[in-house]
């Protein structure tokens, strides 16, 4: 399987990563792994629009991505993943599935949270997350657009 880049961004599926992301990461498959939408008929219709040209794009829950990749159903594929939360990167690598660096885009603003960037909030639970898959090896950065520089977010950890 070949994850080309993973990236949290509460919007998801949007113009940044269109336009953006999506052609700098050289995928030909963008993965939006998020139960909620991918369980909403409408929500999945509408974020499949956004479509980057030339790519294929699912948009599935975290079980049927673990399901799917444990079959190798990705394994020719060049994929660009996008999640909301860093729970669900935790339960992929739990599960088997390879992902050598994370990169942190906008999340919502959490109450009581620790700023990441001007951008990103981690709550509590995320915290524990993120030293969790730093522990298993990951690099993980903050990066809104791909021309901001990427800023480690293990020294805001404490």
């Amino acid at each position: 399987m070949s994850i080309v880049m993973s990236r949290i961004d509460n919007r998801l599926l949007h113009g940044i990563i269109v336009t953006q992301w999506a052609p700098m990461s050289k995928a030909n498959r963008v993965m939006v792994i998020d139960d909620s939408v991918a369980n909403d008929d409408i929500k999945k219709s509408s974020m499949r629009l956004a479509r980057p040209a030339g790519m294929a794009v699912s948009i599935i829950t975290e079980e049927t991505a673990i399901a799917n990749f444990r079959k190798g159903k990705y394994d020719r594929e060049k994929v660009f993943l996008i999640v909301k939360e860093p729970e669900t990167i935790l339960h992929l690598i739990e599960n088997g599935v390879e992902i050598d660096r994370l990169i942190v885009g906008g999340t919502v603003v959490k109450e009581d949270a620790l700023q990441l960037s001007s951008r990103a909030y981690a709550s509590n639970k995320n915290v524990e997350t993120y030293k969790e898959l730093l522990a298993s090896g990951m690099e993980i950065v903050t990066q809104f657009v791909p021309a901001d520089k990427a800023q480690e977010i293990q020294s805001k950890l404490g």
